[in-house]
């Protein structure tokens, strides 16, 4: 091939990829796939925390399972652990309240843009428990000085032994800080979203809920982001 052959089919490809890009740009599908747990490999995009970090006695683990009926795959994700509202004897931490498990992704490449959704969709199987969802939002309500994302939570309550979609509207996610809901009237910046988590306390939530400590187990097969307006 020759040299000015050679770079006017590079110009004709880098076209092509802007338009491509363009397009997707201006027309985003109607779903996006947020995490979907169909391998192994998704393991490796979160990590786990409790109460233990602080001298609780809870404990958590986040596995892929196969053969699970049901699911949109043959694999889903299960968040499983168990809840104590005790503390280790000597512990140096004095903590108000123990009796908290989490799963949380480790921070996207840069950030995803959700600008053009308005709803959180979650396909889950749960155990009765009432779960928090939470998307982390790079820094811009607290002084720059902060180096914490900025959080937004929503209830989630996983009803026992079947398999439910769960829509949770953007903007009905409040934000927080350090679990309390922050008593202003902010807005959250979809188009700069770091993170996203699920995580659990004995006790709170929704009426009708289980609550208390005890084993917990949440499946999860997928988690959307959805425009459904």
């Amino acid at each position: 091939m020759s040299r000015l052959r050679a770079l006017w089919q590079a110009s004709v490809n880098a076209t092509k990829r802007a338009v491509v890009w363009n397009s997707e740009d201006l027309f985003p599908p109607r779903e996006r796939y947020i995490f979907n747990f169909n391998s192994k490999d998704e393991v490796k995009k979160w990590h786990l925390y409790s109460d233990s970090e602080y001298g609780g006695l809870s404990s958590a683990s986040l596995e892929i399972t196969d053969g699970v009926s049901g699911g949109d795959t043959s694999t889903t994700g299960v968040f499983s652990g168990n809840l104590s509202l005790d503390m280790s004897e000597g512990s140096p931490w004095r903590i108000r309240r123990s009796g908290f498990c989490g799963m949380r992704s480790k921070k996207f490449d840069g950030f995803i843009d959700l600008d053009s959704y308005d709803t959180i969709a979650m396909k889950l199987r749960g155990d009765g428990r009432c779960y928090i969802s939470t998307i982390y939002t790079e820094n811009w309500v607290n002084s720059p000085g902060q180096e914490e994302d900025n959080s937004w939570q929503a209830f989630v309550y996983a009803p026992q032994d079947n398999w439910r979609i769960l829509k949770i509207p953007i903007d009905s996610y409040l934000p927080t800080w350090k679990g309390n809901v922050i008593e202003a009237k902010l807005e959250m910046n979809p188009s700069r979203v770091v993170g996203m988590s699920l995580s659990l306390n004995a006790e709170g939530g929704v009426p009708g809920a289980k609550t208390g400590p005890g084993d917990f187990r949440l499946e999860v097969d997928w988690i959307k982001a959805m425009r459904t307006l």
